[in-house]
């Protein structure tokens, strides 16, 4: 199936990142933040929603790791992904939570275990190696058992949205489209996830 990434691009997209941070390249790194916020606002607002709960440290491990995600799925497509909505996000965190409900023990598990076999089996080298990230970091102490426990859904959430997009279960908005503004007041939070009032971010613009 052309929409799984490949563990080949899984490495290239690793390789990527590290190189970047590496490098200090913020330049780099805020030209692919930029992109990733015109891009796929809704997909940051989902994982941004983290750090209302659990604060910055959280919140911004969960956009790291939803930022990797779709650097891996962006990296198979000649075209641009499609932009991910709320309703295809809604839509991937019941079926995420679905299945999560099946997994016996699941409080137990290690946070890099608690996958379902059905959604590894849609994206299983993305899975792989979200378990194994998670696992280092935890065990480098690059990151608590807690952080890894609140964030290893959100991430699954969004490899679950971009698999259902590619492969037409929900398809998401073509990019070129735009995103309905008037759905989001003047001095409502930016649904970028940036955590400004929307005049004071993409609303300057429109």
């Amino acid at each position: 199936m052309s929409n799984v990434v490949t563990p080949e691009d899984v490495e290239k997209t690793i390789a990527s990142f590290t190189r970047l941070d590496q490098r200090g390249d913020k330049k780099a790194m805020n030209k692919l933040a930029q992109r990733l916020q015109k891009e796929q606002p809704f997909l940051l607002q989902h994982a941004a929603a983290v750090r209302t709960e659990h604060g910055d440290a959280v919140g911004e491990a969960a956009v790291f790791y939803a930022t990797l995600v779709w650097a891996m799925f962006d990296r198979i497509r000649e075209e641009t992904l499609p932009r991910l909505t709320q309703q295809n996000l809604a839509d991937a965190d019941k079926i995420v939570t679905e299945e999560l409900s099946k997994i016996e023990g699941l409080a137990d598990k290690a946070p890099h275990e608690r996958v379902a076999p059905a959604l590894v089996a849609t994206q299983p080298h993305i899975y792989a190696k979200l378990a194994e990230l998670l696992s280092e970091d935890v065990k480098e102490a690059a990151m608590t058992p807690e952080t890894a426990t609140t964030i290893v859904k959100p991430t699954e959430v969004v490899i679950e949205a971009f698999d259902a997009a590619l492969a037409g279960r929900r398809l998401g908005e073509r990019q070129g489209t735009i995103v309905n503004d008037a759905k989001v007041g003047r001095n409502e939070p930016c649904p970028c996830g940036s955590g400004k009032k929307y005049k004071k971010c993409h609303g300057e613009a429109a």
